[in-house]
C-alpha cells in the first residue's frame, strides 16, 4: 500500500518530470510517516519497567562521574591557584 522512498523517486521520474508538485510530495510523506507509525511496538508493561530501570541507573552512574570528575577539576584548580 504505501511505497518505499526509492519507489517514490522511481514512480515520480516515471510521470514525466523529475520532481512532483508540492501537494503530491506532501501526501507521499504523510503515507509513508503513517506506514512507519504502523511499524511502531508497543512495549508491554513489565518492558517499560526495565527500559525505566536501565535508563535511571545510567543517569545515575553518569551523574555520579561528572560529579567525581567536577570534584577532581576543582581541586586540581585550587591546587594551581590557591585560595
Amino acid at each position: 500500500m504505501s511505497e518505499s522512498p526509492a519507489e517514490a523517486v522511481h514512480d515520480g521520474a516515471a510521470h514525466g518530470g523529475g520532481r512532483r508538485n508540492v501537494f503530491a510530495r506532501i501526501a507521499l510523506f504523510v503515507r509513508q510517516v503513517v506506514g512507519e507509525l504502523r511499524k511502531v511496538v508497543t512495549p508491554t508493561r513489565s518492558e517499560l519497567i526495565n527500559y525505566t530501570i536501565v535508563v535511571l541507573v545510567f543517569v545515575t552512574v553518569v551523574m555520579l562521574f561528572v560529579t567525581a570528575l567536577d570534584y577532581v577539576i576543582g581541586l586540581g584548580v585550587l591546587a594551581v591557584f590557591g585560595d
